[in-house]
């Protein structure tokens, strides 16, 4: 005999306290917001922007709130699904992958609201916050294109998703237009968390004469910038400042996780959430271009000024940034 869902759910609830996770919240008579990611909220990255982004919408919105680290797609749904059970008002999947689940989850519980931070899908309670975080990627790339000296750079991603293929190629495209007949090559780890798999693509593409590095690999970026050390080359940080992480990071590409999650929490709140995308580009100053303040020395004061410029367009719509059809 199989199992009765309430008992999978009740033993799966007992597992994650077992393990010293954040579980599902009791049922809730007030507002309560949960996060679901898929790797350590420790990364100084990707994930650990989204926890940030968990704790003000505790502090200025006053929600109870909950996370829990997930692994695989079965843990996707199976989360959700009991937050949804528990009445939870809001449930973020952190990433591109948690839609699916999400899409499916939602159908069955409308007074909860799934938010994922990329992705297509959206309904009635099911929306998608999209970082264009191509726009400040495409701004790494032209610096890279204006100030290599090889013609070559290198771009490092963890597992081979739509949002992480979709700033390469905004990376590459400022990359070109920086450095015509240039080329910036891709490699996937497979992993966020591998952070030796990280550092020896890192160091294989600088022996292939790479001389930039972008990077979107969450916990795994650590490696990339250890292999941009040691070949003393230059690379860029992302999803949060990381400049202060290496001193082989020129830039970040930055998301303002705690502003966007705010923002969407207090729609839901409200009652204003209607299940449309939410966009982020540079003009919503959610995303930006941070440079490093101990490595600008070192940029060309005319790198600089075309940069600011590019951003300008970027910014009032003058120019589109390339990125994935997802």
């Amino acid at each position: 005999m199989k199992p009765r869902p309430s008992i999978l759910l009740a033993v799966s609830a007992f597992a994650l306290v077992s393990c010293g996770k954040s579980g599902p919240p009791a049922r809730s008579t007030g507002f309560s917001v949960a996060l679901l990611t898929p790797g350590p909220i420790s990364d100084a990255g990707w994930n650990a922007g989204a926890y940030e982004g968990l704790k003000a919408i505790e502090k200025e919105l006053g929600a109870s709130i909950s996370h829990v680290q997930v692994k695989s797609p079965s843990e996707f749904e199976e989360q959700f699904r009991a937050y949804a059970a528990k009445a939870t008002r809001l449930v973020f999947g952190h990433g591109f992958e948690f839609q699916d689940a999400a899409a499916r989850v939602a159908k069955e519980y409308p007074s909860t609201v799934f938010v994922t931070t990329s992705g297509s899908k959206t309904a009635p309670n099911l929306a998608p916050i999209v970082f264009e975080l191509e726009q400040a990627a495409y701004l790494c790339g032209l610096v890279s294109g204006r100030m290599t000296k090889t013609g070559k750079a290198g771009m490092v991603g963890g597992v081979e998703l739509p949002s992480i293929k979709s700033t390469f190629l905004a990376y590459e495209a400022g990359f070109v237009a920086g450095h015509p007949g240039g080329t910036a090559r891709p490699v996937f780890t497979g992993s966020f968390e591998d952070v030796a798999g990280a550092k020896a693509a890192a160091l294989a593409l600088a022996d292939q004469g790479c001389d930039f590095l972008f990077q979107n690999a969450d916990a795994a970026a650590l490696g990339v910038f250890k292999g941009a050390e040691e070949r003393k080359i230059r690379a860029f940080g992302t999803n949060k400042n990381q400049n202060a992480l290496s001193p082989a990071v020129l830039a970040s590409a930055v998301i303002d996780m705690p502003r966007a999650f705010v923002e969407t929490a207090r729609r839901v709140k409200d009652g204003k959430f209607d299940g449309q995308t939410l966009r982020y580009g540079l003009a919503s100053g959610v995303i930006s271009f941070v440079w490093n303040p101990a490595a600008l020395a070192n940029v060309p004061p005319a790198v600089v000024e075309e940069t600011k410029s590019a951003e300008e367009k970027i910014r009032s719509g003058a120019f589109v940034v390339p990125r994935g059809n997802f």
